[in-house]
């Protein structure tokens, strides 16, 4: 008998505690209720010359929109439409909303359908390819809209909820939790994603991300997959950024972007001890841009940039937005980290221009073999360093197993230098390499596909 009570006892107490879990749970349903009126619907037709390329490539970044796409059958390219569904949300209302440029860029016309099935021929306001923002513009008014929230309050764990019309199912709400935040993504190197499991699916495109509020954060954007589907990678833009770019779509129809002509990194743990830091930290310059405002100015590779304008840099993906939305012409003042001593320096930062440096390739030559560290060294020649658009540097001829391959060094790089100190040659290097301590790690900068980076090597 007092088993059976002892049992009992757990058992209720168990399920009160389930009780209390799920009540703990955000009411998906008024958020649904309370803004599907303002999430529409977008069809758009554009006329290709081949099929578009994307979904179901291994292992790529996805725009989950497209519907159908035609499958080639190994004849010549030909014209035909394509038909792309996507989504939007209504932030103004007089007809003013908010969508993916992918959704509708290149599209001959644009069909918006709200909730209540009314449709309308929208007007495109602008787009931004960088940002992957569209603004949108629908003969209406009293519409319904949405309230907008902090992306910067989100935390990793937070619930989340999607509104969208995923395969051409009209306001369908899909549900998760925030996998992290700052998330930068190959191309989109002025959006700071957030990265959520929510299920987004061809047509949620340019949908809304809503919190426990029932406030937009985000506008889903991308999806990382291996089969075109969801695999529980989804990437929204955050709100703020959004309505930031959606106000300069409208006065202007463009966002004019700014830059400093840097590439940069994340500092990782091994880079961190390299380079004398406590933690790894900050926006770490690989490269400076011939001709860019950091190159008029005293940035070099090396220094790791630790404030901005007075906002803190965390990691690597917090600067470039920071970066592009400074008004070109406008100075700027960096705390960086050079030689492991804090500098305060000012940069003018300049206009995006339209095209960067493209990559280039490198032909092969004989290697110099460097048994030490697995690497076969040799020198670059003076076409080759003009090819490249480098002064100094050693060619990775090959690599094999040793501590330049556990660095991520591989064939085809160019060490410019080690330590800090350039590499001219091969004797130089070798000459840099005899004065570092074994198992150290150190910073050897090398060139890759047309950009700079750094690795963290230990002898």
């Amino acid at each position: 008998m007092i088993v059976r009570r002892v049992r009992f006892l757990v058992w209720f107490m168990m399920a009160g505690a389930g009780v209390a879990w799920a009540g703990q749970l955000p009411d998906f349903a008024r958020i649904v209720r309370e803004n599907r009126a303002a999430v529409v619907n977008i069809s758009s037709t554009e006329v290709m010359k081949a099929a578009i390329p994307g979904l179901g490539v291994p292992g790529h970044f996805v725009n989950p929109f497209f519907h159908g796409p035609p499958r080639g059958n190994g004849s010549a390219p030909r014209r035909f439409a394509m038909k792309s569904l996507g989504s939007g949300v209504i932030i103004g209302a007089n007809g003013y909303i908010l969508t993916c440029a992918h959704v509708i860029n290149h599209a001959k016309q644009v069909i918006v359908k709200l909730a209540n099935h009314r449709d309308y021929v929208a007007r495109v306001i602008g787009l931004d390819t960088k940002s992957d923002v569209a603004l949108l513009k629908i003969p209406a008014t009293h519409l319904a809209t949405v309230r907008i929230g902090h992306p910067s309050r989100l935390q990793v764990g937070d619930w989340v909820l999607a509104i969208g019309a995923p395969f051409g199912f009209e306001n369908s709400a899909t549900a998760g939790i925030v996998s992290a935040v700052g998330r930068n993504l190959p191309g989109s190197d002025y959006v700071p994603f957030i990265q959520t499991d929510v299920p987004i699916n061809p047509g949620n495109s340019g949908g809304p991300l809503f919190n426990t509020r029932g406030q937009v954060v985000g506008i889903n954007s991308q999806i990382y997959s291996r089969t075109g589907g969801f695999m529980g990678l989804s990437f929204a833009i955050p709100i703020n950024l959004a309505i930031r770019i959606s106000h300069d779509l409208k006065v202007s129809g463009h966002v004019p972007w700014s830059w400093l002509g840097v590439t940069i990194q994340n500092v990782t743990r091994k880079l961190a001890v390299s380079f004398d830091l406590r933690k790894p930290y900050g926006a770490l310059i690989s490269e400076v841009l011939p001709g860019s405002p950091a190159a008029r100015s005293r940035l070099q590779a090396g220094d790791i940039i630790v404030r901005y304008d007075g906002h803190p840099i965390t990691r690597a993906s917090d600067l470039p937005p920071l970066v592009g939305f400074t008004p070109a012409g406008t100075p700027a003042y960096l705390k960086i980290i050079r030689n492991g001593h804090p500098e305060t320096l000012s940069v003018v930062v300049g206009a995006l221009p339209e095209a960067l440096p493209a990559a280039y390739t490198r032909p092969p030559r004989k290697p110099h073999d460097n048994t030490s560290l697995g690497l076969a060294l040799r020198d670059l020649t003076g076409h080759e360093r003009r090819a490249l658009g480098v002064t100094q540097g050693v060619f990775v001829e090959g690599v094999s197993h040793g501590p330049g391959a556990k660095a991520g060094i591989v064939p085809g790089d160019v060490i410019l230098s080690l330590v800090g100190r350039p590499t001219a040659s091969v004797p130089a290097f070798m000459a840099i390499l005899a004065h570092v301590l074994p198992q150290h790690p150190v910073p050897v900068l090398i060139h890759r596909d047309g950009r700079s980076m750094f690795l963290a090597l230990s002898k």
